[in-house]
């Protein structure tokens, strides 16, 4: 009877142990997934915080409310955003407060349009010129960053959704960049 006892304990550990096994590298396979679905998006273009908390926009360790918090930067603030993903973006060179690289949730981060003198600025399907025109902006018109792609914003002005070039983009707040 101890012996039957003996291989039932035995059996179990070792099917407990094949579970946790399992569970751990499907753990492993999941965060390899996340981490290949969150591939950042190269970036070369400045914004400014819009984020109105007087503590001023968090930056993080990484994109996500999880990640550690790194430090702050006030509202207007000028940053420079080097690499998208989902709706977090990389940021450096902030203007003033939080000194070297972190993320920021995009949201919070906005651009004005330039233009200023001419009427308005072209807004495209695509991060191309070759891509269809979906809209115009007016010059000097404050908009809502959604991300980039290269030197292109993505940006929404009254519900419509499209990409600026580099030379109609305003990334700061206190100023028209003309």
């Amino acid at each position: 009877m101890t012996k039957k006892v003996k291989n039932s304990a035995n059996k179990l550990a070792i099917a407990l142990a094949f579970s946790c096994i399992s569970v751990m590298l499907s753990g492993i396979a999941n965060q390899i997934a996340l981490a290949k679905s969150t591939n950042p998006q190269k970036c070369d273009i400045f914004a400014y915080v819009t984020d109105t908390d007087p503590q001023g926009l968090n930056v993080r360790s990484g994109g996500s409310t999880k990640n550690r918090i790194l430090g702050q930067i006030a509202i207007n603030e000028t940053v420079q955003v080097v690499a998208a993903a989902k709706n977090w973006v990389q940021i450096t060179n902030a203007s003033g407060g939080f000194q070297g690289t972190g993320w920021v949730f995009v949201p919070n981060l906005g651009l004005s349009t330039q233009g200023y003198g001419t009427n308005g600025v072209e807004v495209y399907a695509n991060s191309n010129e070759q891509s269809r025109k979906v809209g115009r902006i007016p010059a000097n018109t404050p908009v809502k960053l959604l991300g980039c792609q290269g030197d292109w914003a993505q940006v929404e002005y009254q519900g419509v959704k499209g990409w600026l070039k580099r030379e109609d983009q305003c990334g700061a707040a206190l100023t028209s960049c003309s």
